[in-house]
């Protein structure tokens, strides 16, 4: 057999996916050898028969690509003479510089100074703050139920729907809330939304204007304040003591008619709201004509007596707007929450969230509902917080008696995260830098205050730890791990 003769161009290095569009890739890989000159202006290219017997294509292949480097301008051809690369300059083009637009708004600006880090990357590992232990869901139900709801969906669910959100869920979600939180509340009132943050961001839309003052817990959640923050709130801290939110303080702030709280287990500290400050947040709200944002994070996870009603619960006056979310019961990645709201504002909450996605993904409400009405989730729940409580049990099992320069560890009755004092900024920067470096996670209290906080700085240290994440044995592990970190 005549061997095939060589090419007048060297066409090294070309190789092609047969799961691939062939004729793309090999278009591709001549236009990218023109462009940084390995195929110069003028250059012959070989005969597509050659070239194809070369690469094992079929000629039709070759000749598609030709045709798309003629279409380009790449190529061109010569009557009786083949195909040559056009004349084209091979110099780099001068940098042009960026253009700069409009110089930032106040909107930008404030959006610049006040954002969310990334989340930590990969699996939950100890002590991750603010997971639950997702390896626990039934994701086998839930396939289930989702392979059931889209084998053949009602076409009358696939167009838009309610801003509100699935009237079905919405429904579930009052009746879970009456039975298990003692809220008397229905389906009028609930707005679906995606996850806890944007509820609380809806609240900042429509209840802030720029300049007002809003309090906030400090330390707090600062994903709390930042939303606050951009629609343009002027954001004070309000101290925490053991009692949770110091009400005197917040009566002490000029012109707030706006505080926002985490009463059930106050984030990060872990303390609880006691029924005294409840029923004194109730009354400065009326005596401001203002309005409460309650997010009750955490709320089913209590560990001994009952949960203490809800705000929302003892509010007469519509005052309190009641923040919920699926995701510390189920995985953070499922972005499905609620807001109970008074009733004068669920429909402008709703029409405020159609501006901005419209309405939730249908499946992932509906799937929800069918696991809440078949009783999955109630089962969930309690199966969550039996393992909550184990692994609470495993940390404070194994955690060192004493660790210099830290408080011992405090009492946990409730929440997914516990917070212990440390003397100091120095050894809690000391203390978390270590744990990291050994591939322990853990947060430093000092970054849940404000910036312009009053309080000195090294009575803000402390170290947070979430202790729900994984389960007993890694805790264990991690707590060992931490001991030769830490040099205990």
């Amino acid at each position: 057999m005549t061997p095939t003769p060589p090419l007048p161009v060297d066409l090294s290095g070309i190789r092609l996916d047969p799961a691939q569009g062939l004729s793309r890739q090999l278009y591709e890989a001549l236009r990218e050898r023109i462009l940084d000159g390995r195929l110069a202006s003028r250059t012959r290219l070989p005969a597509s028969r050659d070239l194809a017997a070369l690469l094992g294509l079929s000629r039709n292949t070759v000749t598609r690509a030709f045709d798309q480097l003629y279409a380009e301008g790449y190529v061109e051809g010569r009557v009786g003479d083949g195909t040559y690369v056009a004349e084209l300059s091979t110099s780099p083009p001068t940098p042009q510089p960026v253009p700069l637009g409009p110089k930032p708004g106040p909107a930008l600006e404030r959006l610049d100074r006040h954002h969310l880090p990334l989340p930590p990357e990969g699996a939950p590992r100890a002590f991750r703050i603010g997971v639950p232990a997702f390896d626990l869901f039934p994701f086998e139900t839930w396939a289930r139920l989702s392979a059931r709801f889209w084998r053949k969906p009602s076409l009358a669910r696939l167009g838009y729907g309610d801003p509100a959100g699935d009237r079905g869920l919405r429904e579930l979600v009052a009746a879970y809330l009456r039975s298990s939180r003692g809220l008397s509340c229905d389906a009028e009132q609930v707005v679906i939304t995606c996850g806890a943050q944007q509820a609380i961001s809806l609240c900042a839309q429509l209840l802030v204007q720029p300049g007002d003052r809003v309090a906030v817990e400090n330390p707090g959640y600062r994903a709390a304040g930042h939303a606050f923050a951009v629609a343009g709130a002027r954001v004070s801290g309000v101290p925490v003591d053991n009692e949770g939110l110091d009400c005197a303080a917040l009566s002490r702030l000029e012109d707030c008619r706006l505080a926002y709280l985490t009463p059930s287990h106050q984030y990060p500290t872990g303390v609880t709201l006691s029924l005294a400050r409840r029923l004194e947040l109730l009354e400065w709200a009326e005596r401001q004509d203002g309005w409460i944002i309650e997010d009750d994070y955490d709320g089913e996870y209590r560990y001994s007596g009952v949960p203490l009603a809800p705000l929302a619960s003892l509010d007469r006056q519509g005052r309190v707007l009641y923040v919920g979310t699926f995701c510390k019961i189920a995985f953070p990645a499922l972005r499905l929450g609620y807001l109970v709201l008074p009733a004068g504002l669920a429909e402008a909450f709703a029409r405020r969230r159609a501006l901005d996605i419209r309405h939730s993904e249908v499946g992932t409400q509906a799937v929800m509902a069918e696991f809440i009405a078949a009783g999955h989730f109630q089962r969930h729940v309690r199966r969550m917080r039996q393992a909550a409580r184990a692994r609470r049990d495993a940390l404070l099992a194994h955690w060192p008696e004493t660790i210099p320069g830290c408080a011992p560890m405090p009492a946990v009755e409730a929440g997914l995260h516990l917070c212990i004092s440390v003397d100091g900024l120095a050894r809690e920067q000391a203390l978390v830098s270590a744990a990291r470096a050994a591939g322990v996670e853990m947060n430093g209290l000092s970054g849940y205050w404000l910036e312009d906080s009053a309080e000195p700085v090294d009575n803000r240290a402390g170290l947070v730890l979430g202790f729900a994440a994984v389960p007993e044995a890694e805790i264990a592990e991690a707590v060992r791990v931490l001991r030769r970190a830490w040099r205990l």
